[in-house]
């Protein structure tokens, strides 16, 4: 468990970088970049950067932001294996990276995957209750469960449809 877990910090400072090196790029071009999810799989491991802006993301959007990304990442290098660069909109199951991403939805449905256990559980969907810098509530079958944004490995916006 214990190597998981730092398996997990070594890769969330890898995305924290990559996040920092790539970000410029995509806002220099209008966009806001929502988040950067690097999925080791050896040859065939995935560098996502997810983009946004208020009238949608089209796939000319995704083909200048990856042409931008690409330059840095060829110039900078900062992964040392082979992978595919994918650039898309968060879609409508958005994921979430940032206490400000949950604090835009409160009151809607989540499903978030912590790095460590929160009494035996590392898997909660349900209601955000609420957010601040730190922490989000998150309610599961009528019991609020507390959880550390810094814990959390990945969340994402359950789409709900009526």
């Amino acid at each position: 468990m214990l190597f998981f877990y730092l398996w997990s910090r070594v890769l969330s400072q890898l995305e924290q970088k990559l996040t920092q090196m790539l970000t410029p790029a995509a806002e220099s071009l209008g966009f806001e970049m929502v988040g950067v999810e690097f999925v080791r799989a050896g040859k065939h491991s995935i560098l996502r950067l997810f983009i946004d802006h208020p009238e949608g993301i089209s796939v000319d959007n995704c083909a200048d932001v990856s042409q931008q990304a690409s330059a840095i990442l060829d110039v900078e290098d900062p992964i040392n294996t082979e992978y595919n660069l994918e650039v898309s909109s968060p879609g409508m199951d958005r994921p979430l990276f940032k206490a400000a991403h949950y604090a835009a939805i409160v009151g809607q449905m989540v499903a978030v995957r912590l790095r460590m256990p929160l009494n035996d559980r590392r898997n909660f969907k349900g209601t955000l209750v609420s957010c601040d810098n730190d922490n989000i509530v998150v309610e599961v079958d009528g019991q609020s469960y507390t959880l550390a944004v810094m814990n959390i490995e990945k969340g994402n916006l359950v789409p709900v449809f009526d």
